[in-house]
């Protein structure tokens, strides 16, 4: 078995790194021949995870041909907006038996469409090659060997289990799951949710607000998850709750930073210096997370809220105002 891990960022490298940890050959392909040369040569990613040390036997390069060359895992590893367009450039050079695993979480904005439906459109590769990784997987973690759980959904239940392998490492354990949709809504939300808990945090506010954000971002992450057909369970798992937790609390959250600086009263744009550069996945999916909900008729005010402060030009304190000012009702309410 060969993998080819298609994006040189964090969570790219730190699983491009686990690989290799499993002993799987791996290649990392990087946009930019430098950064691909520095990985190859030194060991190193100096751009996105400084003094980690990157084990010798990985492989990088800037040439998609040379990376997918002969590839039965391919990792997709670039941002969810930008997913169509690269794999659209990977598509000549895939195994036709490849399994192709998406890291991305997030909506597509002009589609509604989730990361494995995107592959499965542009790729025309049936279900069951198609596979998503999620759960409390902060890339820094992952990368310094600390121990982690993650979930790989895919509907082949064979094929899971052989990426089950791949990935198990002494300190990265996967499970698996059939679930794709819950996994992709769990992973997409609890960016946006995480946004929500960065804001309450840079106004000051505690762990009662912090707890309370948490668990009603899960009531609306449920809520869409299964309005698309996903299990409620598997949100109470890794890539549910596992996930939101990971996300919303640690410092290491793109996510939650961005959050914090503007609730801080920063731009957007000196929010996203906050994060040097890199993507804060929540900023564009509040927005198509939101749609998604209004196609499917579902409530989500914490997502509504996070959309009018990211691109509707509201302050943080109006939107939380607002959230406090919502009529009260049961805490578990059905149609």
């Amino acid at each position: 078995m060969r993998a080819a891990v298609m994006g040189a960022g964090s969570w790219g490298t730190a699983t491009a790194k686990v690989l290799v940890d499993a002993g799987v050959p791996t290649t990392i392909w990087a946009r930019r021949p430098a950064l691909a040369e520095q990985i190859d040569a030194d060991h190193t990613n100096g751009d996105y995870l400084s003094g980690i040390s990157l084990p010798a036997e990985l492989r990088a390069s800037s040439e998609v041909a040379t990376v997918l060359d002969g590839a039965d895992i391919v990792v997709c590893a670039v941002p969810s907006q930008s997913l169509r367009a690269n794999l659209s450039d990977w598509l000549p050079h895939l195994e036709s038996d490849a399994t192709l695993v998406s890291l991305a979480k997030g909506i597509e904005s002009n589609t509604l469409l989730r990361m494995s439906e995107v592959i499965a459109e542009v790729s025309g590769f049936p279900a069951g090659q198609i596979a998503v990784l999620s759960g409390p997987n902060l890339a820094r973690e992952v990368a310094e060997g600390q121990p982690a759980a993650t979930v790989i959904a895919c509907s082949d239940e064979v094929r899971g289990e052989r990426l089950q392998t791949a990935f198990a490492t002494g300190y990265f354990r996967p499970y698996t799951n059939t679930d794709v949709a819950g996994c992709e809504i769990g992973g997409a939300v609890k960016n946006v949710i995480a946004l929500a808990c960065g804001m309450a945090g840079g106004v000051g506010f505690g762990q009662n607000t912090l707890a309370t954000i948490i668990t009603r971002g899960l009531a609306e992450t449920i809520r869409l998850a299964v309005a698309v057909g996903a299990r409620i369970e598997t949100l109470a798992g890794l890539a549910g709750i596992g996930d939101l937790v990971a996300t919303c609390s640690s410092p290491l959250s793109r996510n939650r930073t961005f959050g914090a600086r503007l609730g801080q009263g920063a731009s957007m744009e000196e929010a996203q210096e906050a994060t040097n550069g890199q993507v804060a996945e929540g900023v564009k999916s509040c927005t198509s997370v939101r749609a998604l909900a209004v196609e499917h008729g579902v409530e989500m005010p914490l997502t509504d809220a996070v959309h009018q402060v990211c691109h509707g030009g509201v302050s943080v304190a109006e939107a939380i105002s607002s959230l406090l000012g919502r009529s009260i009702k049961p805490e578990i309410y059905r149609d």
